[in-house]
């Protein structure tokens, strides 16, 4: 459902990450519930974690993401309360859904914070809320979303902002020469045809190049996790990178938010590795997290909704 009504409360949805090493692994048997994966797989994803300092940063940049938020709102006059609810993790949809019913909230918004919509990125999330209102009964708010914001020109001014930090470390040379390759997390391709994922990531990076003046740039995947039996969104970055006919390239991970244990391990560790062997300078431009104009992108959706 669009939000056309006021909203006396928001939610920004996220799927939520371990904040401790002991929390990994409950962690990972949420996210794989129901999905067999062999228990080397398993354990090469704690691996990752481990490199990482067994954590991930995903919670505290969405609280972040959300504090930069509440004094945007408060600068445009509008005072809404504004809660945080991951799916796979604390504080989970449903428990931050009670505590805004139980403040009085009778129609929130939700903010999924997902640019790119895909079954995976947009309508699970929803149906996670469904659920957690289903488990309310009468007492459950009605939650109502924006419309699209892949294409915003303050999304898009952000995401230009950070790239220009990524080239900003390299050589004047370098510079000139290097490929500007966006990525996003790959999905299979049966999935694709049931949304506008692949269009809106292709619109966001022709536009982010646009205002960077960039008439050259190419798109690639990564963080796979599915079956290799199962056709998936291609090219993965690695292959990319290893048969790139240039020798520095900017990566920009547009399909990540916050820079969280996918970007931080599958960019700067596997394929910046890969880069290395190929003799390619890589800088990973970084995601927008709670950049100012990403901050204020979020509070102009939002405060129009916003009562008072």
């Amino acid at each position: 459902m669009t939000a056309k009504a006021k909203c006396d409360a928001v939610l920004m949805i996220g799927f939520g990450g371990p904040t401790r090493a002991d929390q990994v692994r409950p962690f990972l048997d949420n996210v794989l519930r129901g999905r067999p994966i062999p228990r080397e797989r398993y354990e090469e994803v704690v691996h990752h974690y481990d490199l990482l300092g067994g954590r991930s940063p995903y919670n505290d940049l969405t609280m972040r993401q959300a504090a930069g938020l509440r004094e945007e709102l408060a600068k445009k006059g509008a005072r809404v309360p504004v809660a945080v609810g991951m799916s796979k993790w604390e504080p989970y949809v449903a428990d931050s859904i009670r505590a805004l019913a139980d403040g009085g909230a009778r129609r929130v918004l939700g903010f999924i914070m997902a640019a790119h919509r895909s079954e995976a990125s947009f309508e699970r999330y929803q149906a996670t809320v469904n659920d957690a209102r289903a488990a309310l009964g009468e007492a459950a708010p009605e939650v109502v979303y924006p419309q699209p914001w892949h294409d915003h020109p303050l999304f898009i001014a952000a995401v230009a902002s950070r790239t220009r930090e990524a080239y900003a470390r390299l050589g004047e040379q370098e510079r000139s020469r290097a490929r500007l390759i966006f990525t996003a997390h790959s999905i299979p391709l049966a999935m694709t045809q049931a949304g506008p994922y692949v269009e809106q990531l292709t619109q966001s990076a022709r536009m982010v190049a646009a205002e960077l003046g960039i008439g050259s740039w190419q798109f690639a995947y990564q963080s796979r996790s599915g079956s290799p039996r199962e056709a998936w969104l291609e090219p993965d970055i690695k292959d990319t990178l290893r048969s790139l006919d240039a020798k520095a390239a900017v990566v920009v991970p547009i399909g990540f938010l916050c820079d969280h244990v996918e970007v931080l391990y599958d960019l700067d560790i596997e394929a910046a590795q890969i880069a290395r062997e190929a003799g390619i300078r890589m800088e990973r431009a970084p995601t927008v997290g709670d950049h100012p104009l990403f901050i204020e992108m979020m509070a102009s959706i939002i405060a129009p909704y916003a009562r008072g």
